[in-house]
């Protein structure tokens, strides 16, 4: 058996998708309303910063890993129009099933898998652009799944990774204060969770960096990565092209 992190805390590596899913069974119903305040709305523009670093052409294929709520599934599908494909994926069911929802209610119907990005189900060479957003974090094994990311790309396809980042180091102690006094108070009232929103604040903490990151894509077979940071490294979007 192997350890990993959940936060702060040292968990068995077995116990940590278990431990994830209920962080986001518990806090599906309220996600939405929670980004917008807790990011002071913000992750819109982070997203569509995304979709347009993204370039997506009409007739492309796209796989929307940790697609939760389905924001930039959405967007990308009115990228790629008819012709194109976009797959919206998670491994926890309510978030899913909530992003499902809310794209039917859109009038988009969308291929919606429930799949562990570790082990994807998807041939070889399939798709032009994977995308995970907010979701790296929390994979137990983040070299594999970016392996995994980088296997179902076709040579010269593209992975974009929107994640929390390191912040500059002059905001540091401000950010730090708002994400461990402020946020579990916001899940508190809002979500009735303080608890999630803590580990939200402790798993930014302990994901790689902007530079450890890029390492690791490159050792994932990215022959090429860029680093975008947005608010002051609160957000990078890495970019990897396969070679």
């Amino acid at each position: 058996m192997s350890d990993t992190h959940f936060g702060f805390e040292t968990v068995d590596e077995t116990q940590k998708a278990a431990r994830v899913r209920g962080v986001f069974d518990s806090v599906a119903s309220k996600y939405d309303v929670m980004n917008d305040l807790m990011s002071m709305g913000l992750h819109r523009a982070w997203k569509a910063y995304t979709v347009a670093v993204a370039n997506l052409r009409e007739g492309d294929r796209v796989l929307d890993l940790a697609g939760g709520t389905g924001d930039l599934s959405r967007a990308f599908a009115r990228k790629v129009g008819e012709k194109g494909t976009v797959v919206h994926t998670d491994i926890n069911e309510a978030m899913l099933r909530r992003g499902r929802d809310r794209l039917l209610d859109e009038g988009l119907v969308l291929p919606t898998v429930i799949c562990d990005a570790e082990v994807l189900p998807c041939a070889s060479g399939s798709f032009d652009l994977v995308s995970v957003a907010f979701g790296l974090r929390n994979m137990t094994h983040k070299d594999r799944a970016l392996a995994e990311m980088n296997r179902v790309l076709r040579p010269g396809g593209r992975l974009l990774v929107l994640e929390f980042s390191k912040v500059a180091p002059p905001l540091a102690k401000a950010y730090d204060w708002y994400s461990f006094n402020v946020l579990p108070r916001i899940g508190q009232l809002v979500a009735g969770d303080a608890d999630s929103y803590r580990y939200l604040a402790e798993s930014i903490r302990m994901h790689p960096g902007q530079a450890e990151l890029k390492a690791m894509m490159k050792s994932a077979g990215f022959g090429h990565v860029d680093v975008h940071n947005l608010s002051a490294g609160v957000v990078a979007l890495h970019v990897g092209i396969k070679c």
